[in-house]
Parts: structure tokens; sequence; C-alpha cells
């Protein structure tokens, strides 16, 4: 576990850190992407940590890559490229800078550093875990397996680096269905996610689609019922799902996709109100880029995300501590997992 205050102590030593509406200001072009959720006062406390780690970024030829959970202050403020699951392990192959520093959770830092093995790869916490990661073994890939021998086994990226290693290709939310469909084979098993596997298995029906049972601690506490409620209190609100939600959640919603389709949806549509059934940064992260829209809540907070703060980034930087690395063997049976995720999801798309 970090020491965080001897971490602040040092970095303090290093760094002027102190609330500063001079750094505000200069950097004002930055505030502006997260002014309408973000208070001046607060970014007069962040802001030296930007700027700090910016400089150090550079110093480092580091880039950082952040997913759309970051907050606000990383989402915009330190990131090079933001996205969802899919849309960073794609630039991770394209990076040429000495560091990827992975403002996410440890199984985005463990596939940077599958697909793009020469390069230093920091998590700023390494307890930045996944409950969903958590949640599958390689044996419990065995035994589903065992249970339907034959069946190829398409395993969410939200997972470890020897649990894709033990399956035959990967997916994300936003390529689940269309990597399903393309496989040669009657019968599908995926893992670990039940209600990403149950809301794919509606949309591919002459696929049979089995599971295991795993699920995010996020998106399973949404129901249903609290849709509905929310409907009838404010019916011109266009409600919109994460496939990881239950798939009655799902039902109610009026558009269910990844983050980044998320994201295309609500900007191309530009509904007056939109409640976006997911984690809760989402919202914050495309508020100023779409004043036209009132984002309404309920949300839910991932606690592994928010383990990433502009501190710790700056400390990664600072200290280059918190490399990730992973076994040569596992990392080679992962590494074509999620390069077929990609040559196929390419393939398709074309």
């Amino acid at each position: 576990m970090l020491d965080q205050t001897a971490i602040a102590e040092t970095l303090g030593a290093h760094y002027d850190l102190a609330p500063s509406p001079e750094a505000a200001e200069r950097q004002s072009d930055i505030y502006a992407r997260m002014s309408r959720v973000l208070s001046p006062a607060d970014w007069a406390i962040h802001a030296p940590y930007v700027e700090a780690i910016n400089r150090l970024k550079a110093e480092r030829n580091a880039v950082i890559l952040a997913h759309n959970y970051m907050t606000p202050d990383i989402y915009h403020g330190i990131a090079d490229v933001v996205g969802d699951s899919l849309q960073l392990a794609i630039e991770a192959t394209k990076v040429e800078a000495d560091v990827i520093v992975q403002c996410g959770v440890h199984f985005m830092a463990e596939t940077s550093k599958i697909l793009n093995p020469s390069k230093t790869v920091l998590i700023p916490d390494i307890e930045a875990g996944c409950s969903l990661a958590e949640s599958i073994t390689p044996e419990g890939i065995a035994e589903m397996r065992r249970r339907y021998p034959g069946a190829p086994v398409v395993t969410y990226v939200n997972t470890s680096a020897e649990v894709k290693a033990a399956s035959d290709i990967c997916c994300t939310s936003s390529n689940a269905a269309q990597i399903v469909a393309g496989l040669d084979a009657e019968t599908v098993i995926m893992t670990p996610d039940k209600y990403l596997a149950q809301n794919v298995a509606r949309q591919v029906p002459q696929k049979n689609i089995v599971w295991y049972d795993g699920s995010c601690i996020v998106h399973e506490r949404f129901t249903a019922q609290e849709l509905k409620d929310f409907r009838d209190w404010q019916p011109d609100t266009r409600i919109i799902a994460h496939p990881e939600c239950p798939p009655d959640v799902v039902a109610e919603a009026d558009f269910s996709g990844s983050t980044s389709g998320i994201i295309d949806y609500v900007t191309r549509e530009q509904p007056e109100k939109a409640l976006l059934v997911t984690e809760c940064s989402m919202a914050s992260n495309i508020s100023d880029a779409l004043p036209g829209i009132e984002f309404v809540g309920p949300c839910n907070m991932c606690p592994y995300m928010k383990k990433i703060t502009l501190e710790k980034v700056l400390w990664s930087l600072h200290s280059m501590e918190g490399a990730v690395e992973v076994d040569a063997q596992v990392a080679e049976g992962a590494r074509q997992a999620v390069q077929r995720m990609i040559d196929m999801s390419r393939r398709l798309s074309a």
C-alpha cells in the first residue's frame, strides 16, 4: 500500500504544489474543458499538479492513457489518449514514447504491457484492481471448457493476463456482439461478465451463448425499477445504459452501448436531458463538450478507478515506481487473444 503521507512530503520537497490561482490561470485552456463540473477553487488546487505532471511527462518521454472513468482533472488535465478499453488497447500498440502511464485499473496496464512489451508501463496505484477481473481465474476457464467441449472462449478484456492467455479471443463491451457473431461456432463461452453475455445473447440469437457467473460492482447495482421510477419522475430524460448492467436494466434504457458508444450516442442525439447508467465520471468528462445536455443522476462510483489521483500519477512519474511486468509465456498467450480481437474487429468493421 502506498504511504500517502510520505509521498506528499517527498513531492512537496520537489514541486510547488500549493493551491495556486496563478497556475490555474496559466492553464485556463485546460480548465475550459471541465469548468462546468469543476469549481475555480478546486481547479486552483489541481492546477499545480497538472502543471508538474505535464512538465515531468515531457522529461520522461511518457504518455498517459486514461479510461473514460477517470475524474475530469485526469481525463482533461493530463491524458494524452482517452477512451474505452478497446480504444486504449489499440492506442497502446501505437505508443512510441518510452513510458506509458495507465490511468485506469491493473488489467488495462497489463494489456498495454502485453501489446507493447518494450515500454515501461506504470500504474499509479497497484491496488487499482477490478471486481470483474477478480471473479475469474484460468481454472474457471478450464471448467467452462470441460462443460462445453469445443466451444471457443471469448473473454472480456476486464481480466488478468493469465485469464486472457487461457482464452481464444478477447472482446470489449463495444465489440462483444460483433466478435461473437463472427466466430465459426454454434456455442460460444463468454467470460466473466454474465450480464454482458446475456445482453449479447439478445443481440446475437443465432448463437448459443453460455457464460461464467461474474459481474461488475458498479453496473450490477442498477435496477430496472429505479429506472422505471426515474422515467415516471423525469419522462423527458433519455436513459442510456452500459451493457454490463443486468438485461432488465438494459431493456428499460433507450440506448445501450460501451463507454465510447455512449459518448457517440449523446453527441449525435443531443437529448435535452440524459441519464447515463454507468460510472459517475462518464457524464462529468463529456459535460463541458455538450453544454446543451443536462446530465442527471443516478450513477455509481467505481472505488478502483478512483484510486488513481493526480498525486499518485505525479508520484509514479517522479519515482518511476509501479512498473507492470507480465511473465513472457503468459504475455504471449494473452497477446494472441487480444490481437485476435483487434484484428477481427478491424476486419468486420471494414
